[in-house]
C-alpha cells in the first residue's frame, strides 16, 4: 500500500459540555496541527499516489473554513462537543468529500483509504481513517 501524507495547521475556539472536560467547559483555544494520509494500493500511471499540490491545496482550503473561528459558533456543529477525535472525523468527511467531488484530479480515483490525525501538542493526537471511493 502506498501512501502520501500533507500537514496543515488549523486555530480554534471552542468550549465543552460536561463534568468529565473540566476547566475546558470554559471558551479555550487550541492550536492543531492536521495530516492528511491518503493511501492506494497501487500508484497512477504518473508514478503517483495523487498530486500532492493538489492535497496540500484542497486541505488548506478546508481547514480555511474552521481557523480562527469559534467552533461553538459554527451551525455544522451545534450541540456538539468539538472533541480532537470529533474534529478528525469532520475534517476526514469534508476531505472524503472533495475527492469524490474530483478536486483532486483524475488520478484519485484510485485512492481506497484516508486518515486525519489532528496532534493537540507533541505527546497528545487523535485520528480518524477510513475506507474512500469504491471501498467505502
Amino acid at each position: 500500500m502506498f501512501s502520501l501524507s500533507v500537514r496543515d495547521h488549523i486555530m480554534i475556539a471552542h468550549s465543552f459540555r460536561g463534568e468529565v472536560f473540566g476547566p475546558a467547559q470554559r471558551l479555550h483555544g487550541a492550536t492543531f496541527v492536521v495530516d492528511c494520509e491518503v493511501r492506494r494500493p497501487a500508484l497512477d500511471a504518473d508514478g503517483l499516489v495523487v498530486d500532492i499540490g493538489l492535497l496540500s491545496k484542497v486541505l488548506g482550503e478546508e481547514l480555511g473554513k474552521l481557523n480562527y473561528r469559534n467552533l461553538d459558533d459554527e451551525p455544522a456543529f451545534s450541540g456538539q462537543n468539538t472533541t480532537t477525535e470529533f474534529l478528525a472525523q469532520a475534517i476526514f468527511v469534508r476531505m472524503a468529500e472533495r475527492i469524490a467531488a474530483g478536486d483532486l484530479g483524475p488520478g484519485a480515483a484510485g485512492l481506497t483509504a484516508m486518515r486525519v490525525q489532528l496532534a493537540e501538542s507533541h505527546v497528545a493526537w487523535a485520528a480518524y481513517e477510513g475506507p474512500l471511493g469504491a471501498a467505502a
